[in-house]
């Protein structure tokens, strides 16, 4: 088999302006890309760029993605590892646009096997329970949100923080005083807390039940996080802290987190993904299968590695809820019953995107 062509598309999705510690996204910077076999079969990928955390921008992937299109042009699409390295040796880091083409590796892979992603990836189907995130606003409209959010169901609630010590403390307790102790709730502080505040702010919000806080403190300071792991009574996840199977192992090693957010546009994909998960399982560290703003396309695929690798045990997988006006995407996973989701039974990733809507797009073909 070898790919004819690459089609690359800015797929912009309006959405609710929504803010977190490092910033608020008015859009979701999105690319998608559909790799064009000699075989007939068509490969779908797609990242979400999110500039204040992974440093890319929609602009940034849109001009990487015709390069890389360029390199993979007459090759083997099955030929995963190769085909990825590929694009390693040509530029560092750069994982959310390297996530995009890695996807649609893994949709042709499948579909060539005649199995949906998950079995291809060597898992079951089971149903999953997401969060549903609430962004950073006044503790008054965030605990309306977490209202809201029960009585549709919802019965595990992220709350974004960081942005002010003794604000974030009232967030949580006015979200507790309106939903009271049922829901589960985690935090996540997406670096926003200094070191010498981290640990008061923790402390002080075990009283109200916490499961755990995602990345407390910014990145260079992960040489603080063991202490910080010893004195907080609310568990640690790192997320911006491991961005590949590297960051987990030194992560891991100096014991620095109790868990570990794998996101796509982190570690550059499934490939990248897979090793985090199988690292972190050896070491008997519990991981979170997360995303940025992606559509149900991406979901879809992060719904199918989520199913099938058994060392993710939490889901938060609701990029999708987090204000997005327009929805193209054909088939894939859809929420049921509040925050349920399950992976599509079809070859491959089992979505599409609407080819109306891809016409109002800016897009180039290699």
């Amino acid at each position: 088999m070898k790919i004819q062509n690459i089609a690359i598309y800015k797929y912009s999705i309006p959405m609710v302006p929504f803010t977190i510690a490092t910033g608020t996204m008015h859009y979701a910077q999105n690319i998608l890309i559909k790799i064009f076999t000699d075989e007939g079969i068509i490969g779908w990928g797609e990242c979400s760029a999110f500039p204040m955390i992974v440093g890319e921008t929609q602009t940034s992937c849109y001009a990487l993605a015709k390069d890389f299109a360029y390199i993979w042009k007459n090759k083997n699409p099955l030929d995963i590892k190769k085909r990825l390295q590929e694009l390693h040796n040509h530029v560092a880091g750069n994982y959310t646009i390297k996530s995009a083409f890695d996807m649609a590796l893994y949709d042709i892979a499948s579909q060539y096997q005649q199995l949906p992603l998950y079995a291809y990836l060597g898992g079951k189907n089971k149903t999953i329970e997401s969060d549903l995130t609430i962004g950073i606003d006044t503790p008054e409209a965030m605990a309306n949100n977490a209202v809201s959010f029960t009585q549709k169901g919802v019965r595990c609630i992220k709350v974004k923080l960081g942005k002010n010590k003794e604000e974030d403390i009232q967030r949580i307790k006015q979200i507790r005083k309106a939903v009271g102790y049922l829901p589960t709730i985690r935090i996540d502080a997406n670096q926003g807390w200094e070191p010498a505040d981290a640990k008061f702010i923790l402390n002080k919000l075990a009283e109200y039940k916490i499961e755990f806080c995602e990345q407390p403190m910014a990145k260079y300071n992960d040489d603080l996080l063991p202490e910080l792991c010893q004195q907080s009574t609310i568990p640690i996840m790192a997320d911006e802290s491991v961005f590949t199977s590297k960051d987990a192992s030194r992560i891991i090693r100096t014991k620095s987190c109790h868990s570990i957010n794998i996101k796509f546009s982190k570690s550059g994909g499934i490939l990248e993904g897979l090793a985090i998960h199988d690292l972190a399982s050896l070491y008997h560290i519990p991981c979170m299968m997360g995303g940025m703003l992606e559509s149900r396309l991406a979901l879809t695929a992060m719904v199918h590695f989520a199913v099938s690798q058994p060392n993710i045990h939490y889901f938060d997988l609701d990029t999708c809820l987090l204000g997005h006006l327009e929805d193209p995407v054909i088939n894939g996973v859809n929420y049921s019953n509040g925050m349920l989701l399950t992976a599509t039974e079809e070859p491959g990733l089992g979505a599409t995107v609407d080819e109306n809507f891809l016409k109002t797009l800016e897009n180039t073909t290699i």
